[in-house]
């Protein structure tokens, strides 16, 4: 049975970054559980052999957190693996993903929507708040003020950490 992530309903690429997290001072990997792979794929329509697709997603997260701090060398090695095909079919236009290996298909997937958020809206994807949180979101709140994963975690930690401030300084 796989454990719940604590962050979920973010876009393609940060959900995959939010794979990874922090608990009680150790790191969670969802992958390491026992069908993580299988169910991540699954949630995202994502095709591919979870017990091939594991290590290039972990390439691709480690490649997607380092973009998110300015280090864009891993991701562009992540997307040489793939690119988009404009196709016409039924006079509809849609865009096919080749890649080098089939293990690579969700793994490119995830780099690629990256690269759109960036080309987007690069203001509202954020790094939650709270220092000891390795949590990214992309803020769609309607004045982009959104500063925690969640307020029921982090959030209230935070609150809860100014109170206690605010009452051995008084």
């Amino acid at each position: 049975m796989t454990r719940t992530r604590p962050l979920l309903g973010e876009p393609l690429a940060l959900d995959l970054v939010n794979t990874a997290w922090v608990e009680q001072d150790a790191w969670v990997d969802f992958f390491d559980d026992p069908g993580g792979t299988e169910e991540w794929l699954a949630e995202h329509g994502l095709r591919g052999e979870a017990d091939q697709a594991r290590k290039p997603l972990v390439a691709a997260r480690d490649a997607l957190r380092a973009a998110l701090v300015g280090r864009e060398g891993p991701l562009d090695a992540v997307l040489d693996h793939g690119s988009r095909r404009p196709r016409l079919r039924g006079a509809r236009p849609y865009e096919e993903i080749v890649v080098d290996d089939p293990a690579w298909h969700a793994a490119w997937v995830a780099a690629a929507d990256l690269v759109r958020l960036m080309g987007e809206r690069p203001e509202r994807i954020r790094k939650c708040a709270n220092p000891a949180c390795v949590l990214w979101f992309y803020d769609i709140s309607k004045n982009g003020s959104r500063r925690w994963c969640s307020m029921e975690t982090c959030g209230n930690r935070a609150k809860s950490s100014r109170f206690q401030e605010r009452q051995r300084s008084a």
